[in-house]
């Protein structure tokens, strides 16, 4: 999750704490039972504009402390505002309160307190919640003292980079080469990822400011003129689209002298690490979702229009008018708004699954749906383990299969495998024996009605598509960096008797 940590974000943050038990509820459903990690970091990668003294950018770095800490240190403080309430109307454990348990990671194998959340076999790398929710409700806000010209894109990159880097013990060894990998960022601000040889547009060199001549610092309106190009002569404009502009402000500049990062930068990254993942399966996708400034109903067909806005503050301020809105209820309030997307919503249009739109609104007072469909997403991922072949009956005597299969997890690297022993069952469940990390089930049942335990029982996906057997792996730990699971089998030499839907 890249959470916006800006300062008009108390109730976002506040609203994605009161409905992130509809995330975690499909993880841990009783049938998926996902294992998983969750890492946060902010938008803020810092800037010629928020001096680090203040600002304290995170840069990528996964944040895993109790936001109640943070609080106190003045990190839900802007302009003197004090918005705790996005932290202890849902957070009740201070850092004290709470222990990270010693986990470990494929690339060293060494048991250290990790700077996310992990749920492995259903076991926790935090002592002290009572759920995951909980968890996340204290690790998630993010406060809003973060600089107010956010990177959305760039704070992804040095996260996702920082995985691989020895060095950045916050970020090492989170992402898994086996993993599904979903991405999420919440902004109601659109990116500002700069390039630092062109750091001048924020200070000296005014050509992006929304009114150089009378400006005496630049509003978040730089970001959208360093960035986008509309079509049409506006108040309406027919669409928007990210654009690479020269320190002249020119368009059409080459990546290397763009001020904004091109967005080409961060599409290039994730596919490369999407390309490394599908090595070891192939059907798997990087998942991008963003909880950000375009209509409620976006994501099933309201369209995101592009105007300019009839508040010259707002035009001002962002160099648009908003994407969408929320009327506040009080009204001595301000209503709630949200720049629309463009550069951020490309990147996320470029990692779509299926056509299917991957955009929510951030202006409304519910976020069950957008998270329940972020998660679902990732659930619909996770695939059972057929057999994708027609694999011989060795006993025909019994009614179900009994299949002669070995299986091996094998190192990409060097070709070199290592045998996988068959789970056992004890007391109703799956588990490895001899104090193994790994082990295998076979399961047969393909009508769920042959055998009384449910432990058996085949996937509707694997019998749907006629195959007669699937594997079902239990781990005591993530699985090993760089390595897939192989199965050899003796298959059926009568595929249409054995497997007659196949």
């Amino acid at each position: 999750f890249v959470i916006d940590n800006s300062g008009s974000m108390a109730e976002e943050q506040a609203l994605l704490s009161a409905n992130f038990a509809a995330f975690i509820d499909v993880l841990e459903a009783p049938d998926v039972k996902a294992n998983y990690r969750i890492g946060v970091t902010t938008t803020d990668s810092g800037n010629p504009r928020c001096p680090a003294a203040t600002y304290k950018p995170e840069g990528g770095k996964l944040v895993l402390s109790s936001c109640l800490d943070r609080a106190a240190q003045g990190e839900f403080t802007f302009n003197d505002a004090d918005f705790s309430y996005a932290c202890d109307d849902f957070c009740t454990k201070a850092d004290a309160d709470v222990t990270v348990r010693p986990t470990a990671i494929a690339e060293d194998g060494e048991e250290k307190p990790r700077h996310w959340l992990e749920s492995i076999e259903g076991q926790t790398n935090v002592q002290g919640f009572d759920s995951m929710v909980e968890a996340f409700q204290c690790y998630g806000p993010q406060g809003v003292a973060g600089c107010g010209f956010e990177s959305h894109l760039e704070s992804m990159y040095l996260a996702l980079a920082a995985a691989s880097d020895r060095d950045l013990t916050t970020n090492y060894g989170f992402v898994r080469d086996s993993a599904i990998l979903s991405l999420v960022v919440i902004s109601d601000e659109t990116d500002c990822s700069y390039n630092p040889a062109t750091k001048e547009i924020f200070t000296s060199n005014k050509v992006f400011w929304n009114d150089p001549e009378t400006d005496t610092a630049p509003s978040s309106a730089l970001c959208w003129n360093a960035g986008v190009k509309c079509e049409g002569q506006g108040p309406t404009y027919a669409s928007c689209a990210a654009e690479n502009y020269d320190v002249s402000g020119a368009p059409g500049a080459a990546d290397e002298d763009a001020v904004l990062r091109p967005l080409q930068r961060y599409v290039d990254f994730v596919q490369k690490l999407e390309d490394q993942k599908k090595k070891l399966d192939m059907s798997q996708e990087v998942l991008v979702s963003m909880i950000a400034g375009v209509p409620k109903g976006y994501e099933t067909g309201t369209p995101l229009v592009y105007e300019d806005s009839d508040d010259p503050d707002f035009q001002a301020n962002f160099g648009i008018g908003p994407g969408c809105v929320l009327p506040n209820q009080d009204p001595m309030l301000a209503d709630q708004t949200a720049v629309p997307p463009v550069r951020e919503r490309e990147f996320a249009e470029a990692f779509e699954v299926d056509e299917a739109k991957n955009l929510y609104s951030i202006c409304q007072p519910d976020y069950r749906g957008a998270l329940d469909s972020i998660a679902k997403r990732i659930r619909d991922q996770i695939k059972p383990a057929c057999m994708p072949n027609c694999v011989l009956d060795t006993d025909r005597s019994t009614e179900l299969l009994d299949p002669n299969c070995r299986l091996f997890e094998v190192k990409i690297s060097d070709n070199s495998s290592t045998e996988i022993p068959e789970c056992e069952e004890v007391k109703g469940a799956w588990t490895a024996p001899g104090g193994a990390s790994v082990c295998f089930a076979q399961l047969v049942d393909q009508d769920k009605t042959e055998t009384i335990s449910e432990l058996d029982d085949m996937s509707e996906e694997c019998t749907e598509q006629g195959f007669n057997l699937e594997f079902f792996l239990v781990r005591s730990g993530p699985a090993p960096s760089g390595t897939s699971v192989t199965a050899t089998c003796q298959l059926s030499d009568n595929k249409a008797a054995d497997c007659p839907l196949l």
